[in-house]
């Protein structure tokens, strides 16, 4: 890991961190859009752009996240930096599980899996050793919680998975 990508996930515990992080994710999303996801989140951390299907307007909507894999899904959180309110996207998959990433150039149709459980304990591990600050997250979101998802490819695009028809 670049010591540069060190000093970011000691920054990411920080309340301010996470409202100059927040002001960044517009640019963020274009640079990953224009980039086919080879370039998220300055290449700091292992992020991906999740593509949803928004819940009232029935639109695209497209979110940078930092994500871990697990074998061939990828493992996002909807910490929304802490906040007290579930983010946009988490709430989309809720509604509708199909979605896309864009993930190292490669563009991924995924169904969404709520974890819970044990299993829900399994992925928070792998995330929390990723990004650290995930705990500080908890701790100010108060009474919500934090939906933890596992991404699992659907076959048009998936690592090793035949195309789909059509």
């Amino acid at each position: 890991m670049s010591v540069l990508g060190r000093v970011t996930r000691r920054l990411g515990h920080h309340r301010w961190f996470g409202a100059a992080a927040r002001l960044l994710v517009p640019a963020d999303r274009v640079v990953g859009r224009l980039t086919r996801g080879r370039v998220v989140a300055l290449g700091l951390i292992p992020s991906l752009v999740i593509t949803t299907t928004g819940r009232r307007s029935g639109k695209p909507r497209s979110n940078p996240l930092v994500y871990v894999p697990d074998g061939d899904a990828y493992v996002v959180i909807g910490s929304n930096w802490g906040q007290t309110h579930h983010p946009g996207w988490a709430m989309n998959l809720l509604a509708d599980p199909a979605a896309e990433v864009d993930v190292k150039g490669r563009r991924v149709a995924v169904r969404a899996e709520r974890a819970t459980g044990a299993e829900r304990d399994r992925l928070w591990q792998l995330l929390v050793t990723e990004w650290p600050a995930y705990r500080t997250y908890v701790q100010r979101a108060g009474d919500r919680e934090i939906h933890i998802f596992r991404l699992a490819p659907t076959g048009r695009g998936a690592p090793d998975g035949p195309p789909s028809a059509g």
